[in-house]
């Protein structure tokens, strides 16, 4: 999972970065391995600041000031194909045509046979392996094909089309061609989010994208709305906004998990607010917790696991009327645990992260609350300071279904093995995780918890409950390919791999 947003200013003499750093921060939760930035200015020109890192290690007030023109995009990584190397840092460029710079949210599925094609066919050296340059590649080869000095509107619906058709996948993408315009491109099941939105100003309109709606609202962008599934739009310097609906898929399938976990609570993505939609998960969920321990459940307190889970928390304890408490006091200076690379880092960082209040906990039998449980690492960590603390009985009630395979469309999920629930029951997983009950949100109740608020969305990509893959080419060959590379093992290898050489990114490095 990834952050990307691109924009393009009005005034063209004006510089797009401080807001293009600012959108970044904000979509800092989506990814915290790499960030970068890749203006263009007069003439074309490109200028670019990227590396590993958080976003404040990445960019000082000397590199932003450097970041010249009016247009640009910018891109925050969390890793979900290739390693975490500092030439894999985003957006990706290419001279040729046109001087392209792309970056991507998502994840390919059929990377291996694009890279094939762009070796044997296009003859386009790629250099990484990371699928965000097979898709800057496919795209810049289908504009090369036009073998035109200067390309329109037109040729780029084509050079896009053309790319849906190639590539399966979920994706959304924003691109830049140097010294004309940036481009908006989700793929035709939208299971990757992008927003677009303009802002008033005396010179015109300002145009931005985003992978939440939270980037332009805090930014001032007004009339913002989410890409379609299958739609591109191109926005040129002058103002000038082109949009087509290049693919009409049999079925749209956002994310769920966006709802779940990723996005912020204050966004709003395909006309679903995060924030609704976990309220209702958590009204859901004291059904599922009623349903399990009975209306004479012996819980004295609701605790969340902050943040993620609070809005579902307070609705829940107000559903079973049972007091709510914060139990947990959070360091907010360490990441996200679950988009940490390697099982110790997030071990080390669980209690790190959190302290648990004795006070909140001693001689209590506490409920706690939580997005989701995925390796369990987090959750067996969190119950035991929770036992440290003082608690007769920890129950464990997650607002996610068991999660039992692995994301293949942008989420770094573990292998099926690394699952705590693949191939456990609820009783098993409660045992492994150090709970005296787990309770799970049912997997209907959760669709219906985010489908109310928009219903024209008929389903969602739900695929790491129910192992319904909506591209319909994930078998057994391709999954025991994908869990070799995201085993902890492999992850530790590639890592390694810090050297390799950038030929399309000259990438910032802290001396």
């Amino acid at each position: 999972m990834c952050g990307i947003s691109a924009m393009i200013l009005a005034d063209q003499g004006a510089s797009a970065c401080p807001d293009l750093f600012e959108s970044l921060g904000l979509l800092q939760h989506r990814g915290q391995d790499a960030a970068g930035i890749v203006t263009s200015g007069p003439k074309g020109r490109l200028y670019q600041c990227k590396g590993n890192g958080m976003v404040r290690d990445v960019f000082n007030e000397s590199q932003l000031s450097g970041l010249i023109g009016s247009l640009g995009a910018g891109h925050v990584r969390y890793p979900t194909a290739g390693s975490s190397s500092l030439s894999e840092a985003q957006p990706f460029y290419v001279n040729s045509p046109y001087g392209i710079v792309f970056a991507h949210n998502g994840n390919l599925t059929n990377a291996d046979e694009l890279r094939v094609y762009l070796d044997k066919i296009a003859h386009r050296h790629i250099n990484t392996d990371s699928d965000s340059e097979l898709l800057l590649n496919i795209l810049a080869n289908n504009l090369q094909k036009t073998g035109k000095f200067r390309i329109n509107e037109e040729d780029i619906f084509t050079a896009i089309k053309d790319l849906h058709s190639q590539v399966r996948g979920g994706y959304a993408c924003v691109a830049m061609v140097a010294g004309y315009g940036i481009i908006g491109i989700r793929d035709p099941h939208g299971i990757r989010p992008l927003i677009m939105g303009r802002r008033k100003n005396p010179a015109g309109y300002d145009y931005m994208f985003a992978s939440e709606s939270i980037v332009l609202d805090s930014l001032g962008f007004t009339d913002y709305e989410d890409v379609k599934p299958g739609e591109a739009i191109i926005i040129t310097q002058g103002g000038n906004v082109s949009r087509r609906q290049l693919v009409v898929a049999d079925k749209i399938t956002p994310c769920i998990f966006e709802y779940v976990y990723f996005a912020r609570q204050d966004s709003i993505m395909d006309g679903i607010s995060v924030y609704k939609a976990r309220l209702s998960m958590g009204e859901a969920l004291a059904d599922q917790v009623t349903r399990s321990l009975g209306k004479d459940m012996d819980i004295d307190v609701v605790i969340p696991v902050p943040d993620t889970s609070r809005v579902a928390a307070l609705q829940l304890s107000r559903k079973i009327n049972i007091v709510y408490r914060e139990g947990f006091n959070k360091n907010r200076y360490v990441g996200r645990t679950f988009i940490m690379p390697g099982q110790q880092t997030r071990r080390k960082n669980v209690r790190r992260k959190l302290n648990a209040m004795a006070l909140e906990f001693h001689g209590k039998n506490v409920l706690l609350v939580d997005d989701s449980i995925v390796r369990g690492t987090t959750s067996k960590e969190i119950i035991q300071m929770a036992r440290d603390a003082g608690a007769k009985k920890v129950y464990f009630a997650s607002c996610a279904p068991p999660i039992k395979y692995p994301n293949v469309y942008g989420i770094d999920m573990p292998t099926r093995q690394e699952l705590v629930a693949h191939e456990r029951n609820v009783d098993q997983v409660a045992e492994e995780i150090g709970a005296d009950k787990v309770i799970f949100q049912d997997l209907d109740d959760l669709v219906q918890s985010v489908r109310r608020f928009n219903p024209v969305i008929e389903a969602f990509d739900t695929s790491v409950f129910d192992m319904c893959y909506v591209t319909g080419d994930v078998d057994d060959k391709y999954m025991a390919k994908l869990e070799g590379v995201r085993s902890e093992g492999s992850k530790a290898r590639l890592s390694i791999d810090s050297d390799s050489v950038g030929l399309y990114n000259s990438f910032y490095s802290k001396q």
